[in-house]
């Protein structure tokens, strides 16, 4: 699930940095690129995948 935001956020940020929208800081292309590798990160090392069952 965190792989699919990450790839929403890079997909904003680039939507952003294409267009060339003046925003505010807090939603610049780089800190929704940033939020993106955040949320990548997390993906890789397992955070939010669930609980595995052990038998």
């Amino acid at each position: 699930m965190l792989g699919i935001v990450a790839a929403v956020l890079f997909f904003v940020a680039f939507l952003i940095n294409a267009a060339e929208l003046g925003t505010n800081d807090v939603f610049s292309s780089t800190n929704v690129m940033l939020l993106g590798l955040m949320c990548l990160a997390l993906h890789v090392a397992g955070v939010g995948a669930g609980l595995a069952r052990r038998r």
